[in-house]
């Protein structure tokens, strides 16, 4: 529900402030003080179309910032902790800056977010009706989501949804592997070719290291024998002018095991002194051996640097690392394989088809036949609401039709629905199954039905909405409904109706309704008036919550005008009056026809 709404240089606003409540808000106010404005906002604030001609005149920004409190288990939870966007409070905070020069910036519970997130967040948060098309209930593709709901037929959608996408990912499968027979064969002879040469290299993950070092030292070989000469010239010495390091060593070993014998606190001495002697003799031993076999071999290096090349050559078609190149080998493999017994599989995967496709055929002709029950429920629902609201010569009616497409589903014609399986077509379908449904209204006596989203009078739409959500009440999810003007056209005798059902719908919802009629304004939990104002010689909007005095006053200008007199102050109160007794002695709540 929205709590806050907090409206900053937008339009004629400097700024307002309104505290909401739950059950049925009524704002009224005169002609140009600024109702709709705030419901503008509102709508730019959830996702609506934005340009710099809403900012205020003077002002280089405008802000729109609404507080929402969000129930646990409403759907918009789910969307919430998939963008990151969870509170432990159940609040969410919506902002929106507009920008005259430059771009606006768009916030949610403080994080930047783009305008679809903010669209899919305010398509839950808010449904407003009026004489823009702000309007789920117009949408098509949302009707049939509307009437699922009205008939409690998620389970059955949800396991419909489950069907449909397994035979979705295995008619894709089955449409691979019948490709083009010269494509296949055109297929099967590369992922051999790539088979074969990496089988005939037969790379190992570790070998470019290896590869690299023995390069390097077939490379250097000279360099090696050099520097290996040199070092044993330089443990053995260079005659009787200069020892070597073994024959000094093994002179100071002699003399420290003779030192250890007459001091016993030296032999640790003589021990270390004898291990480094045996360390030097190993060392020139392993030096004379790396020397032997250290010799410049060209056919060697050769070959090396042509296996490096090759490694590479693969690498540059198959990987970036020979192990990445391996993988490759045994995918194409697997490929391989599935394309040469693909006839076998195919035939497996057609019989599978056939099942499949007679399951979701079925579950989506007897979800399709739970619709129809559902939808003349709702018609005879909706036509009595629009009978009491004073369009006794209309009808609404939901439509329901498939349409055929040359690979949909079999589907019975719809009279005899499951009991005709031998008549049927094909009919497209998706995840919520077979059906278009279309919501249909003849406001007059004897025209044709038309889709709802084209009726031509603002009156007639927003009566025939106040209809539907009167009837979807419960079904419907989304926790804020903003009726603006939804009086439009309706006369002092229809206005109680509509207040009655205002507030009937608001035992559902939280209710903000724009309203001009008193008797409408009547049935409202809380109160607010808007009104013109003056600060620094300029136009803004101001608005106050009204308690039970300044309301009496406020419906008696309603009723007769700037001029009150006694008989409107008591009309006023006799309307207040009424629609307390009648909340108190409770509307009859929404329910099945």
């Amino acid at each position: 529900m929205l709590a806050e709404l907090d409206i900053t240089n937008f339009a004629i606003i400097d700024h307002l402030h309104l505290d909401l409540a739950g059950g049925l808000t009524v704002l009224t106010g005169e002609t140009g003080a600024g109702k709709s404005i705030i419901i503008d906002a509102l709508g730019v604030l959830l996702g609506g179309r934005a340009s710099s001609d809403l900012i205020r005149e003077g002002a280089s920004s405008a802000r729109v910032e609404g507080v929402f409190t969000v129930s646990p288990s409403s759907a918009i939870i789910a969307l919430l902790s998939e963008l990151g966007l969870s509170d432990e409070e159940g609040v969410l905070i919506l902002s929106r800056e507009l920008v005259r020069s430059g771009r606006g910036s768009i916030r949610a519970n403080g994080r930047a977010i783009p305008l679809s997130t903010l669209q899919q967040l305010g398509g839950l948060l808010v449904d407003i009706h009026g004489q823009t098309d702000h309007l789920a209930l117009l949408r098509p593709a949302d009707q049939i989501n509307i009437l699922d709901r009205y008939a409690h037929l998620t389970p059955q959608r949800e396991a419909l949804e489950l069907l449909v996408r397994q035979l979705r990912t295995l008619r894709v499968e089955i449409a691979e592997l019948s490709q083009n027979e010269r494509e296949v064969a055109r297929r099967i002879d590369l992922l051999q070719f790539q088979i074969d040469e990496v089988a005939k290299a037969a790379p190992q993950p570790q070998e470019e290291q290896e590869l690299e070092d023995r390069i390097r030292m077939l490379s250097n070989a000279e360099r090696l024998r050099e520097l290996t000469a040199h070092i044993m010239t330089a443990l053995a010495g260079d005659g009787p002018r200069r020892p070597s390091v073994e024959e000094l060593l093994g002179g100071a070993a002699r003399s420290t095991d003779e030192l250890a014998q007459l001091d016993r606190s030296q032999h640790e001495i003589a021990v270390r002194l004898t291990a480094l002697l045996n360390e030097v003799q190993e060392i020139n031993r392993d030096l004379r051996h790396y020397l032997e076999n250290v010799e410049r071999d060209p056919q060697s290096l050769q070959l090396a640097i042509e296996r490096q090349e090759l490694l590479r050559s693969l690498k540059r078609k198959y990987g970036t690392t020979l192990a990445e190149v391996i993988a490759y080998r045994d995918e194409a493999i697997a490929e391989l394989a599935a394309l040469q017994h693909r006839d076998e599989r195919r035939g497996q995967l057609s019989v599978k088809e056939q099942q499949l496709t007679g399951q979701v055929a079925q579950a989506a002709t007897a979800l399709s036949q739970l619709r129809r029950a559902a939808a003349e429920r709702l018609a005879a629902r909706v036509q009595r609401e629009i009978h009491t609201l004073n369009m006794h010569g209309a009808r609404f009616t939901v439509q329901i039709q498939q349409r055929p497409h040359p690979h949909g589903l079999p589907f019975p014609a719809p009279a005899d629905a499951i009991e005709s399986l031998h008549e049927q077509s094909l009919v497209a379908f998706d995840g919520s199954g077979v059906d278009i449904v279309e919501f249909l209204v003849s406001p007059n006596l004897g025209e044709s039905p038309k889709p709802v989203a084209r009726i031509a009078s603002g009156g007639e739409t927003s009566r025939i909405m106040l209809a539907l959500k009167s009837a979807l009440a419960e079904a419907d999810a989304t926790a804020t409904l903003v009726f603006d003007e939804v009086d439009t056209g309706v006369g002092g005798r229809s206005g109680q109706v509509i207040g009655e059902k205002l507030w009937s719908l608001a035992r559902f919802h939280q209710v903000l309704c724009i309203t001009h009629l008193p008797q409408v304004a009547a049935y409202g939990d809380q109160h607010l008036q808007i009104r013109k104002a003056e600060r620094g010689g300029r136009t803004t909007t101001a608005i106050v919550q009204l308690t039970t005095g300044t309301r009496d006053e406020e419906i008696a200008q309603m009723l007769g005008g700037a001029a009150l007199s006694d008989s409107t102050r008591r009309a006023a109160q006799d309307l207040l009056s009424h629609a307390t007794f009648r909340k108190q002695e409770g509307l009859p709540l929404p329910h099945d026809a």
